[in-house]
């Protein structure tokens, strides 16, 4: 070492010429911990300059996460922002009665950062976001520019304009919710079905326009990733297995807590099951009904096309529909932030004269009415589709099976199998191609109608016990129980053991476990 140097080169001769042995302390702020051993500490102390003098190494990069929005703990709220020009994404967190535009945001000690602007999703306009939080006076004011919006660019029925308006305010808090209803509209083409998920779905919260889609697949994931509503028109998924994919997606995406499981491929060529959630708002359009009653009584619907086109309906939208909707959005987001944690199920709005169901698809989105006359006129519609429930319920062959025990247990008979067949063999047996016997009619009775029967003396009958259920099922039928029984039938005696042959050998036997 050349000689001179300066206090760099005196340290560094000092520790070249170190008595080596084990004594001095080691210095915690030292970056050379085996100097500190071998070294004494005088020596040490001269070398905090040098260390200071090297250069840092470089922070390794904090890696950062994609996010759409999130609701935390203590009430936060963040919601993306896009905007168009220039081409940018950013945060906004709701905080305290306050908002703040972010760039990213940190949450449990992970960064995360929003969807960049260049996304194929948010440049080709499949999911809208809002640009930003904006006044919109009282809630009655915001449903009243919502459905004038929609009543100038859309032809439906009164009624369904007012709940359209409430179920876009309910799609930016269904979040808050366990279940929820979704909306359909149906008609032939050139009905105004795709119009009417157009203009109705850019006001929804990160509403989804699967109608793009090639394949059904992206779906679940686009459904899983951003939680938005599904804006969907059935009519572009023609083949059978893609309609089944999407009536997976809407059988369990009314209920929380039912994710869609697909098999992945990994990249070990394994496959891998995963679950995907679909829980969020839908508005689909179709040309018929669902065959699945339950899934049918899903939806609150309209039927387009069915009168002239009012004549203040523009052939085509304007251009400046879309910052009407981008102005809409940005109030709703507002309205979010100020009714996200307060919306809760309204218990005392449940029904107990219609379904269950019905309750179940009604409840959230009268939960969030606040217009007492609105909300009566939900009501009634709740009624009216539970009538249609049990009308339709009573064009079954379950409710014609009902009919006759009704008529049966009316007339002081037995409900034993035979009998029952052979009422239902007269009234109803043309109506059917395969022959009316006991063991088909047993099986509606017992699969279809859940009632126990016995054997008694040779002879099936209905339990004795099943008197209360059969009360319920003539009302979820609509089978009256004061109606007058049919009495032009054969007597009750032509079904005992020896069907047909007016025997009657069975009647005094069964006759006792008449209800």
């Amino acid at each position: 070492m050349r000689e001179g140097g300066g206090a760099a080169s005196d340290i560094f001769r000092a520790y070249l010429h170190r008595p080596l042995k084990k004594e001095g302390r080691i210095c915690p702020a030292c970056t050379f911990p085996c100097l500190g051993q071998f070294t004494p500490p005088d020596t040490v102390d001269r070398m905090h300059p040098v260390r200071d003098a090297l250069p840092k190494p470089p922070a390794p990069p904090q890696s950062s996460w994609p996010l759409v929005s999130g609701t935390l703990a203590d009430g936060t709220l963040i919601e993306t922002l896009y905007r168009s020009d220039p081409a940018e994404t950013s945060f906004c967190v709701f905080k305290d009665g306050s908002w703040s535009v972010q760039q990213y945001a940190v949450i449990g000690g992970r960064k995360y950062v929003p969807y960049s602007a260049t996304n194929n999703l948010l440049k080709h306009e499949v999911v809208l976001f809002p640009s930003g939080p904006e006044e919109y006076g009282t809630e009655e004011d915001l449903i009243a520019s919502i459905r004038a919006y929609v009543h100038r660019y859309v032809d439906v029925s009164p009624l369904f304009e007012q709940i359209a308006a409430y179920y876009v305010l309910f799609s930016w808090v269904y979040d808050a919710f366990g279940e929820l209803p979704y909306l359909r509209v149906r008609g032939d083409y050139g009905s105004g079905k795709t119009r009417f998920l157009l203009v109705l779905g850019s006001l929804c919260y990160k509403p989804i326009f699967a109608s793009g889609a090639s394949t059904i697949s992206p779906l679940f994931r686009i459904l899983d990733a951003f939680k938005g509503t599904l804006i969907l028109d059935e009519a572009d998924f023609r083949m059978s297995d893609e309609r089944a994919e999407i009536v997976k997606i809407l059988n369990n995406g009314n209920v929380k807590g039912f994710p869609v499981l697909r098999s992945e491929v990994t990249r070990d060529k394994e496959f891998k099951p995963t679950a995907f959630s679909v829980f969020g708002p839908k508005i689909v359009a179709t040309r018929g009904d669902y065959q699945d009653p339950a899934l049918e009584s899903r939806f609150l619907k309209e039927d387009l096309g069915t009168r002239p086109l009012r004549e203040d309906i523009p052939i085509n939208l304007p251009p400046e529909y879309k910052e009407e909707a981008l102005r809409l959005r940005n109030q709703l987001l507002l309205f979010r932030f100020k009714n996200r944690t307060k919306r809760r199920i309204v218990e005392g709005l449940i029904d107990r004269s219609i379904e269950p169901r019905l309750n179940q698809i009604f409840i959230p989105l009268l939960s969030i009415i606040e217009d007492k006359q609105a909300r009566e006129d939900l009501r009634d519609l709740a009624r009216t589709y539970n009538a249609e429930l049990v009308t339709d319920r009573g064009l079954d062959m379950e409710a014609q099976v009902l009919q006759v025990i009704r008529d049966l247990r009316e007339a002081g008979e037995p409900l034993a199998l035979k009998a029952i067949t052979g009422w239902f063999a007269d009234r109803h047996g043309e109506e059917y191609e395969r022959k009316i016997t006991p063991k088909w009619i047993g099986y509606v009775i017992r699969k279809k109608l859940h009632l126990r029967t016995q054997r008694i003396q040779g002879s099936f009958v209905i339990d004795s016990t099943q008197g209360p259920f059969l009360t319920r099922l003539f009302r979820k039928y609509g089978v009256g129980e004061d109606e007058a029984p049919s009495r032009d039938f054969r007597d009750v005696s032509d079904f005992g053991e020896g069907m047909g042959k007016g025997d009657g050998s069975n009647r005094g036997s069964v006759n006792r476990l008449g209800f």
